[in-house]
């Protein structure tokens, strides 16, 4: 599974979010449990983005439920008048 930028993932609709998130954690939880297990991996490093990409789903999601992701949308257009 590809890792995402935050504009991609903004660009995303609540349900592909929360579909995307699921695929995402149950990559990692397997590339852990092979981790524990003391099986080889094709690439270590995959588990610290894999974390970083689910922060990032929760970050967006979090910013959405506040309602700062308007804030952020409505600050970017007065910037460009």
């Amino acid at each position: 599974m590809a890792i995402f930028r935050i504009n991609e993932i903004r660009r995303m609709s609540k349900e592909e979010r929360a579909t995307k998130l699921g695929e995402l954690k149950a990559e990692l939880s397997k590339m852990m449990a092979t981790k524990a297990m003391g099986g080889s991996m094709e690439n270590p490093s995959r588990i610290g983005l894999l974390k970083k990409t689910i922060a990032k789903f929760h970050t967006i999601n979090r910013e959405e439920e506040l309602g700062i992701a308007k804030a952020k949308e409505a600050g970017k257009e007065e910037s460009k008048k």
